[in-house]
């Protein structure tokens, strides 16, 4: 099963989604593909926050900034029935589009972005997705920054189609929208 959990910075998605993984995986196998970059200071404080929430729960860590799909060989055997754990889209995203110089346009970075979360949905057990919420606060944007929109949009709305239950977290409260 796929499952996609959305919500805005600080929502509590990132906790739901692993409360999600692990009753999914029982005695499992469970991996979590940690997609961001750690550049600077705030980077790098989120990215040790998130390492202690998941200490000793089991979860074996792959650092993919990007090309999630490669996920699947660095996993061997075990994948098949692996629940694995993508945290996150948007840094997925954000990494694929402007990775090369000039950067991919919104629409090659989400065909490319599709074509791996497909072949980890296929080759996996379960397959838990946490994405963020870019598109509330109202403001327009530069042409960069809506080209990385319009990709994790596009996303965004393919993986709720595909998946088996989706769910947005409101200031901690998982609210079911799908399955």
């Amino acid at each position: 099963m796929t499952v996609l959990i959305l919500g805005g910075s600080g929502s509590g998605k990132s906790a739901y989604a692993e409360e999600t993984a692990l009753a999914l995986a029982g005695e499992g196998a469970k991996y979590y593909l940690a997609t961001m970059e750690a550049g600077d200071g705030e980077a790098l404080e989120r990215v040790n926050r998130h390492r202690q929430m998941r200490k000793g729960k089991g979860f074996v860590t792959l650092e993919q900034p990007r090309s999630a799909g490669e996920a699947l060989s660095r996993m061997g055997e075990k994948a098949q029935g692996a629940t694995v754990l993508l945290e996150c889209l948007s840094n997925l995203t954000a990494n694929e589009m402007f990775s090369e110089e000039p950067p991919l346009s919104w629409q090659e970075t989400a065909d490319r972005i599709w074509g791996d979360l497909c072949r980890l949905a296929h080759g996996v057990g379960h397959l838990v997705v946490v994405t963020g919420n870019v598109f509330e606060d109202g403001v327009i944007y530069g042409e960069t920054t809506a080209a990385y929109q319009r990709a994790l949009g596009a996303l965004n709305r393919l993986l709720a189609a595909e998946a088996g239950r989706v769910v947005e977290v409101v200031a901690g409260i998982p609210v079911t929208v799908k399955g």
